[in-house]
């Protein structure tokens, strides 16, 4: 289901449906408590990052693994990723394999996150982790868990987005956090807002002093495949936290959005839903368009006939978290072999 609206209000005015649902964000928020108190989770033997959130779905944290995945592999370190697979029936620890494997079976983003590293789903992410250090891992990248106690972070990244921020400022159901807001970013190591410029900048000052490290600004900008957009006609669909900004990421590079059919998170794509929207493109004379993601959960029969756009991370300054890594020993001249540019923009 898509997230209720009542989700996005200002936190002075969170609607009657928050309130009346604040005891069970009560219930909510105490068990994610007891959970994160509970520890005893076991040390891998290589770093391990964490890129979660203290909000559900849409904040760009695959993204997030995918940028920071190729930034450890471009200073020599061998990096794998670790998910839980969300959606995916399997329950590892096994290796993705795309060639073997579907959205079914490991879930959409591990196939995704697969084209840029070695990804591992695990509903244990411990033995996930395991894995991982067997296969020769230097480093693990854990895909979401922030708020799961079984594999010691070394380092946390938690990414909002920077203009929703967070919400209503309310526990599930009665709002969008897995966790008070205040809880978790006292945990993080450090913060990644992704957003516009402005929304960045608005969202660093109503932290007010809530986080205890670096706040980071990022945005996701398509990546340049040589097609056209402008002016070019489609129907677009996604199944992502928040299928608005994939919309307005069309229109941004002139596309011609003639119909955005909003799907909720992780929906799967039938091939009934998507021979009524082949027919809908058809009578609008458009192209079907999606996200990577979605396109991870196509029949078969569709793989062919819908276009994605794909996007990627830019973080504006990338020496905080650089200093972070190379606090965890990431980064050295013993694994790339030469000396290391000094860690500043992209």
């Amino acid at each position: 289901m898509l997230s209720p609206r009542f989700w996005d209000n200002p936190p002075d005015r969170p609607g009657w449906q928050a309130r009346a649902l604040a005891p069970l964000a009560m219930l909510y928020a105490g068990a994610t408590e007891r959970r994160v108190a509970r520890g005893g989770g076991r040390r891998a033997g290589v770093p391990v990052v964490c890129v979660g959130n203290v909000s559900v779905g849409g904040v760009g944290k695959t993204p997030t693994a995918i940028a920071l995945v190729e930034r450890l592999s471009g200073r020599g370190v061998r990096a794998h990723v670790v998910s839980r697979g969300h959606g995916g029936s399997l329950p590892g620890p096994i290796r993705v394999d795309p060639r073997r494997h579907d959205a079914a079976m490991v879930g959409d983003e591990p196939l995704l996150l697969a084209a840029f590293a070695p990804v591992w789903v695990s509903k244990n992410r411990a033995e996930g982790a395991r894995a991982a250090e067997d296969a020769g891992a230097e480093a693990i990248v854990l895909d979401d868990g922030f708020q799961n106690p079984s594999v010691i972070k070394d380092l946390s990244v938690v990414v909002v987005d920077a203009e929703r921020g967070f919400g209503n400022g309310r526990v599930l159901p009665a709002g969008p956090l897995r966790e008070p807001a205040a809880a978790g970013l006292l945990r993080a190591d450090l913060v990644l807002a992704i957003g516009e410029a402005a929304a960045c900048r608005r969202f660093r000052r109503d932290l007010r002093g809530l986080n205890r490290g670096p706040v980071l600004s990022g945005r996701l900008e398509p990546l340049k495949t040589g097609m056209d957009w402008r002016s070019f006609p489609v129907l677009a669909f996604a199944g992502i936290g928040h299928p608005e900004k994939f919309f307005r990421s069309l229109r941004g590079i002139g596309a011609d959005v003639r119909h955005a059919e909003p799907l909720a998170d992780h929906q799967p794509l039938p091939a009934r839903l998507m021979r009524r929207l082949e027919a809908d493109a058809a009578s609008l004379g458009a192209q079907l368009v999606t996200t990577e993601k979605d396109a991870a959960r196509l029949p078969e029969s569709f793989r062919g006939k819908v276009l994605t756009l794909p996007v990627r991370l830019r973080i504006d300054d990338w020496e905080p978290l650089d200093a972070a890594l190379a606090g965890l020993g990431l980064f050295c001249e013993k694994r790339t072999g030469h000396p290391l540019p000094t860690p500043g923009r992209d």
